[in-house]
């Protein structure tokens, strides 16, 4: 299996930083914490109720009784005030644990955010957009995963980046350029190798036609416009983008065709499907879905995800805070 966890707990334990993770109700977050807390990985603190989460080493804050709840409900009254959002209606929006933590990432409280286990990814992220904004020259914040298998000629010994498996459900050709370039800055910023994309279709090279290939070469055609020095290429088959034997009778010309470590799905149907196949299939870890483009890091969760999970995408939110903080 790839050694990409190991290299983000060491990294995350070399410069600890402080995550929130509202769902102190949820059993496999306090069975993450003890880990979390164990092996260093990050300074944690939970919301939920102090009497019934009982974790040495974390702070447990219940953001109805917390002596910040009046200064945060002030900050988003005024963030929010341009929708009409009153200050009591800011109390009471604070009252609920994923806008709490949200705004202690705002107010410099917590350097990241990791939700998702027992909420959905709309729960996770309106909060964060509300309050944290997109990140400066972002155009589209996504999903990812990175996926880790035993296959370690695949992608970087094994992991490769799968996107986007968890947040825009058809994106345009444009859109999906996007989710392409911001895909290589995270894999840039996360691993050793040089990002190469793979632009996914059931079409390699326009062999077939459709709206789907149209659009996969539409997307190819502007991120290479937007961004020329980047390995990118499409559309591609999956196993032409994998498969070295494969992309030498598919895609004789391409340098990422065989060799890819990226892999954009043409939309969240394909790539949630995906990334579920490759985990349940081949025992792949799949950590994520992780956000990229929020002005700071906030991560979603899987409901389906163990606790193992939760520390791994802990992990990769600290490492993602030391980034933000050396900006």
């Amino acid at each position: 299996m790839s050694d990409f966890l190991d290299r983000m707990k060491s990294a995350a334990k070399a410069d600890k930083k402080t995550v929130v993770l509202p769902e102190g109700e949820d059993p496999r977050t306090i069975a993450a914490a003890r880990q979390i807390v164990g092996e260093g990985l990050a300074n944690l603190i939970i919301l939920g109720d102090p009497a019934a989460i009982d974790v040495p080493g974390v702070t447990v804050i219940d953001p109805k009784t917390s002596g910040k709840h009046e200064a945060y409900a002030q900050k988003f009254a005024e963030l929010r005030a341009k929708k009409g959002v009153t200050l009591e209606q800011a109390r009471e929006q604070l009252n609920d644990n994923t806008y709490f933590a949200t705004m202690m990432v705002k107010m410099g409280d917590a350097d990241g955010l990791v939700s998702g286990a027992c909420h959905s990814t709309a729960n996770t992220l309106r909060p964060a957009l509300q309050i944290l904004k997109t990140a400066p020259g972002t155009k589209l914040v996504s999903a990812f995963f990175i996926m880790c298998t035993d296959e370690a000629e695949y992608g970087e010994d094994g992991a490769l980046l799968f996107a986007d498996c968890g947040l825009n459900i058809n994106p345009t050709a444009d859109e999906l350029s996007e989710i392409a370039i911001a895909s290589a800055d995270t894999w840039r910023s996360l691993m050793s190798d040089e990002p190469k994309v793979a632009m996914l279709s059931f079409s390699t090279m326009g062999s077939a036609k459709g709206d789907v290939p149209t659009k996969v070469q539409e997307a190819t055609k502007l991120a290479n416009e937007k961004v020329p020095e980047l390995a990118l290429d499409g559309d591609l088959q999956l196993d032409a983008a994998l498969v070295k034997s494969v992309a030498t009778l598919k895609a004789p010309g391409s340098k990422v065709a065989g060799n890819a470590n990226i892999l954009i799905f043409p939309d969240l149907e394909a790539g949630n499907i995906g990334y579920k196949l490759v985990q349940r299939f081949a025992c792949a870890e799949a950590y994520g879905p992780i956000l990229q483009g929020i002005a700071k890091p906030v991560n979603d969760l899987s409901r389906g995800c163990s606790a193992e999970d939760i520390v791994g995408v802990v992990a990769i939110t600290a490492v993602q805070a030391q980034l933000v903080s050396a900006e």
